[in-house]
């Protein structure tokens, strides 16, 4: 990763914001079911309104200082589309009780909080690395550069480093990914940068833009997909996603980030990704239990 100097600190800032959004997207489900005690599928409808409103502006900043590599993101929403579509349906038909969804929703928070778990660990050793080799970058250079792409693979310039990746092989991560943000109701973009960090190698600085328009795009389908079944699917449980209560959180949440973005200056990304993985590894425990006992 890139450690950029005191003048160019904005981006550090847009590091610690991409990860507090998307650990408010899994958080918020859990809210929802165990405290507003609202369980039925259309949870995760509801929950995906929420991405549609209070994503925008970040989508719109990584848009402006050039940092969103287009045919990533590209190849995120055209990759997740369908895995949205038939997890909607998992949802509906599969996993309508809430004690078998608990369990669901248990594992992909496990899965979030050990790999934040991990960073933790990491980035004291990834900050002593970059102040011993004593380089910082100009906002100029972190910009996205050079971006082409084959029907095989996707190359692309950061920071004066060129990355490349495999096309089919983002297209299945994305699909597979997909499903299960459409299951959760979070939008697959909304988990796929630890894929991207962790298999293809890419800085999360270009991957958190593509990531969010990801998220944006799936979760527009996944609200109209759970508003379609709705009507579609016979079932006594609600669907359709509650429009009034997503919007109430998406505007909750639009205020939420605004003041969050002013004060996590104040707050190293250590201490915060240590917080977020207590509260999400917490609900993870607590669903298994209850799963089970």
């Amino acid at each position: 990763m890139v450690f950029l100097n005191r003048g160019s600190n904005r981006y550090g800032l847009d590091v610690r914001s991409f990860l507090s959004l998307r650990s408010r997207h899994l958080l918020l489900l859990p809210f929802q079911m165990s405290v507003l005690g609202y369980t039925s599928p259309s949870v995760s409808g509801t929950n995906q309104f929420f991405n549609v409103v209070a994503i925008p502006s970040g989508v719109y900043r990584y848009i402006r200082e050039g940092r969103m590599v287009w045919p990533l993101t590209w190849a995120v929403i055209v990759g997740t589309l369908p895995g949205v579509f038939i997890g909607a349906w998992i949802r509906i038909v599969y996993l309508p009780d809430s004690k078998n969804f608990k369990l669901f929703a248990a594992l992909v928070l496990l899965y979030i909080g050990v790999r934040l778990a991990m960073d933790v660990f990491k980035d004291k050793a990834a900050n002593a690395q970059a102040k011993a080799a004593g380089g910082s970058k100009s906002v100029d250079q972190m910009r996205v550069t050079n971006a082409k792409f084959t029907m095989k693979s996707v190359e692309y310039t950061f920071s004066g480093k060129t990355y490349s990746f495999s096309l089919p092989g983002v297209f299945l991560t994305c699909f597979v990914v997909g499903t299960v943000g459409g299951i959760y109701g979070i939008g697959g973009g909304a988990i796929i940068a630890p894929f991207f960090v962790a298999l293809y190698k890419m800085p999360v600085y270009t991957v958190a833009g593509a990531a969010l328009m990801g998220t944006f795009i799936t979760s527009l389908a996944g609200i109209a997909c759970y508003q379609l079944m709705g009507y579609v699917i016979h079932t006594p449980l609600r669907v359709a996603p509650d429009w009034l209560l997503g919007g109430l959180f998406g505007a909750g949440g639009f205020g939420g980030m605004y003041l969050g973005a002013y004060c996590q200056k104040y707050v190293p990304v250590r201490m915060i990704k240590m917080i977020l993985c207590t509260c999400i590894l917490f609900v993870a425990i607590k669903y298994g239990l209850d799963f089970f006992w």
